[in-house]
C-alpha cells in the first residue's frame, strides 16, 4: 500500500506532501521522479518566467480603416481587422 511521503521542496526548503494518490498517478503516467518542487513553487517556475514581449506590427482595419497593431506580419493577400471588428466577425 502506496503512503503519503514528505518531500522538502528544493527551491523554497518547506516541506510538502507527496500524497498516495499523487503517487498513483505519477505511477500510472510511467513517471519514475518524485516531485522536487511544492505546488506554490512548481506554478510559479511555470507562470513567473518572464516571457518575451510580443513583437506588435502596424495595420490598417480592412473594416473600418482604422489604425491597430497586430500580433503578427500583415500580408497584402489577407485582411486585418482590429480589435473590435474582430470580435463581431466572430
Amino acid at each position: 500500500m502506496i503512503q503519503d511521503k514528505t518531500i522538502v521542496c528544493k527551491d523554497c526548503g518547506e516541506s510538502f506532501v507527496f500524497t498516495a494518490s499523487e503517487q498513483e498517478f505519477y505511477a500510472e503516467k510511467g513517471f519514475t521522479n518524485e516531485p522536487t518542487r511544492c505546488k506554490s513553487c512548481r506554478n510559479a517556475r511555470k507562470n513567473g518566467g518572464r516571457q518575451p514581449e510580443r513583437q506588435m506590427y502596424p495595420a490598417v482595419c480592412a473594416s473600418c480603416g482604422k489604425h491597430c497593431q497586430v500580433p503578427f506580419q500583415p500580408r497584402d493577400d489577407r485582411p486585418v481587422f482590429c480589435s473590435e471588428c474582430f470580435s463581431t466577425k466572430r
